[in-house]
């Protein structure tokens, strides 16, 4: 998977520190034990201490540099709960309740990255992605050009068989806004091309799908697709962007000059915008199940900091696939 590669080696060229909320999971561990002997990352697990050593030793892991940190007992804690409780108290939050969140790992590694005691974390290996990211928006919180945190896959189509596109393109929202406006739906689109050019160094080419193709159905969804092209346009006149526009009108040539011939992107796109999490999610699975292309995601964009999101689903080599791209982020900042 030479765009993979592309990221894989600049990683190795700036490696980072990288936080593990779920340290005491097997496929963590071999993810992160791969990252380290790849020069990826320098790694802490975030977990109870007693089942990371055991884990540690039912694997036959021995001296290697992992840094373990228990939020239970480190001495760090306190002044984590302090941090969270500043950063809350205008939301409701006390000192209790911000000394119990600080000693839940998906919080504990999000305040390592929020005071720059790591550069980035992962988790969502067993939390579920509503808890993963909302340690991530509380903690960490959007960018300050950003008021949207949404999310993408990275898929690849690297196979012998992928015929109508080669390399990396980038699906979004797939894991994260159900039901985006058009506002909503706009920074998306923004959010998804600069990663794609910031992250995979493509020059982004936007495809903002609907079940219409300039204008051939009228439908408040199709309205609110072509209402969300327009304020990209706007605000970004340099994104290359088409919309509303079919899903095959967006990558074929052939059928984008039957259906579209003012088409931007030319049948060429790279970055496509579903328009719900819906579409999104059946769109990005149905890719990688029948077209087999390899996903990588959900990557959270739009945060000031990098944290990211396994599926619970994921295997160690999915791990090191976050780790790296956590990285790729961190560098890009």
């Amino acid at each position: 998977m030479k765009p993979f590669d592309d990221l894989l080696a600049r990683a190795q060229q700036t490696p980072r520190h990288i936080a593990l909320a779920e340290g005491d999971d097997p496929r963590v561990i071999e993810g992160a034990l791969r990252a380290l002997r790849q020069g990826v990352a320098s790694i802490t697990l975030i977990g109870p201490e007693a089942a990371i050593r055991a884990q540690l030793k039912s694997q036959n892991i021995g001296n290697v540099p992992l840094r373990l940190v228990d939020p239970a007992t480190t001495p760090h804690s306190e002044r984590y709960a302090h941090e969270l409780f500043a950063l809350r108290r205008a939301k409701g939050v006390d000192l209790e309740t911000a000394r119990l969140a600080a000693r839940d790992p998906l919080y504990h590694s999000a305040l390592m990255v929020r005071l720059g005691e790591a550069d980035g974390c992962v988790g969502g290996a067993v939390a579920t992605t509503a808890a993963t990211v909302r340690a991530a928006l509380q903690v960490i919180g959007p960018t300050a050009d950003c008021n949207l945190v949404s999310s993408f896959f990275i898929m690849m189509l690297c196979e012998p068989h992928h015929e109508l596109l080669k390399g990396a393109m980038i699906f979004a929202d797939c894991g994260l806004n159900v039901s985006p406006n058009a506002d909503e739906l706009a920074q998306i689109a923004i959010s998804s091309a600069d990663s794609a050019r910031n992250l995979l160094h493509l020059e982004p080419k936007v495809a903002m799908l609907s079940f219409s193709t300039s204008g051939s159905a009228s439908h408040p969804l199709v309205e609110k697709v072509l209402a969300a092209t327009n304020i990209v346009r706007t605000a970004r006149p340099d994104l290359i962007i088409d919309g509303d526009i079919q899903l095959d009108a967006s990558l074929a040539p052939e059928i984008r000059a039957r259906k579209m011939s003012g088409s931007v992107i030319a049948g060429y796109a790279n970055v496509l915008i579903f328009p719900d999490l819906e579409a999104g999610n059946i769109g990005y699975k149905m890719a990688e199940r029948l077209g087999k292309a390899k996903a990588i995601g959900p990557i959270l964009q739009g945060l000031a900091r990098p944290a990211n999101d396994l599926s619970r689903g994921c295997n160690a080599d999915d791990v090191f696939r976050m780790i790296v791209v956590t990285v790729a982020q961190c560098n890009t900042l």
